[in-house]
């Protein structure tokens, strides 16, 4: 599963017990990328609330296209394929196929691609990234809550994708996912 010595799912302690808990409740089963950083219990409680704060301004819908941009641009097929079934929540299965193949013809609103535009970039190259960038969200309509929860939750998704790959966490593939769609969402990553 990982280099690393997950928690078995029957020798968890309370802290990551309720994680592992969810997933099942929500998935049937416990995710791997749940049992690799839930060996930092604080940590993964800490990454969850962080992101969890974002939605706030974003909504769920916002959350999920900067998550989706984001593990676009940081090429992590465990959050795409993860964030593709989450997002089948606000999303039907062929308006999310194209967002996934090419989300600025994709239905979406200008702000909606804008979001999107600027988590990908700072997935793909923060450091190249200018006040231009920032100031697209501002002409978009963000709110400056809204721009910082963009940036947020883009730069929590690129942090949670690269710990993934760094653990060599094997990519949990939801069986729920049509086979065109998962082709869309790895597409490019």
């Amino acid at each position: 599963m990982t280099i690393i010595r997950a928690v078995p799912d029957g020798e968890a302690p309370e802290s990551v017990a309720r994680y592992y808990d969810e997933d099942r409740a929500a998935l049937g089963h416990v995710a791997t990328h749940t049992m690799a950083m839930a060996v930092n219990p604080a940590a993964y409680a800490a990454f969850r609330a962080l992101t969890a704060s974002t939605i706030e301004s974003l909504g769920f819908r916002g959350f999920e296209l900067v998550t989706l941009a984001a593990a676009l641009g940081t090429g992590s097929p465990h959050c795409r394929l993860a964030h593709g079934l989450k997002s089948l929540k606000v999303f039907d299965e062929a308006q999310l196929e194209r967002i996934a193949l090419d989300y600025t013809d994709a239905g979406l609103s200008d702000a909606e691609v804008a979001m999107m535009r600027f988590a990908e970039q700072l997935a793909r190259d923060s450091a190249g990234m200018t006040d231009a960038d920032t100031l697209r969200l501002r002409e978009a309509g963000f709110s400056d809550r809204q721009i910082v929860d963009i940036t947020v939750a883009a730069a929590a998704r690129v942090y949670f994708g690269r710990a993934l790959q760094a653990l060599d966490v094997e990519v949990d593939v939801p069986p729920s996912l049509s086979e065109p769609l998962r082709t869309a969402l790895l597409d490019g990553v």
